[in-house]
């Protein structure tokens, strides 16, 4: 059965990942049936300054408001199956680890974790502090997956997308969608 993806994308710096990961999932639409967007003001405002373009509302997915409660996904009926937070604020991280669902990116989360669903967040800061890491510990212990947007460099990337574009696949991975062009450790190319 193909995915039902929630893609949220708060204001923490990183516009570059959540572009990627829209492009990459462009390139595989055979394993996804839904992708539902929630993109805080911020995050729109950091993809413009960041990116220099206001691209994210080109991608033929269905955007939702960051206050839209009657998004399919604020409900576990809807069956969407992975949620995806790229880049992931620390507020956002510590809204999620406390159970405040004030908004749809964390009443969706709240529905992933109730669920045991797949909930990814990449977080997006530094240096972490002590709450950052028990907040990050606090998701983890209740099934979410946090994966730090921290690029690997074993694949000598020759560009700052082709390093973005380590962790974004690294996230999609982790989701379970099927990449084919990615650099694996100890694959010859």
């Amino acid at each position: 059965m193909p995915n039902k993806i929630v893609l949220a994308i708060t204001g923490a710096s990183g516009s570059i990942y959540s572009k990627l990961i829209l492009d990459t999932l462009m390139q595989h639409k055979d394993q996804w049936a839904n992708i539902g967007v929630v993109m805080s003001k911020n995050a729109q405002d950091v993809w413009e300054t960041e990116l220099g373009n206001r691209d994210y509302d080109q991608y033929p997915v269905d955007f939702y408001s960051k206050h839209d409660f009657t998004a399919p996904f604020a409900s576990g009926s809807a069956k969407y199956n992975m949620m995806l937070v790229a880049p992931c604020s620390m507020g956002t991280l510590g809204r999620i680890a406390g159970g405040i669902s004030d908004d749809l990116i964390t009443r969706a989360a709240d529905v992933m974790l109730k669920e045991r669903r797949k909930l990814i967040l990449m977080v997006r800061e530094t240096p972490f502090h002590l709450i950052h890491i028990r907040n990050m510990e606090t998701v983890t212990l209740s099934g979410g997956i946090i994966c730090p947007a921290i690029p690997s460099f074993y694949s000598r990337p020759v560009s700052l997308e082709a390093a973005a574009k380590t962790v974004t696949d690294r996230m999609l991975d982790l989701a379970g969608i099927q990449l084919n062009d990615t650099y694996r450790w100890g694959e010859s190319e």
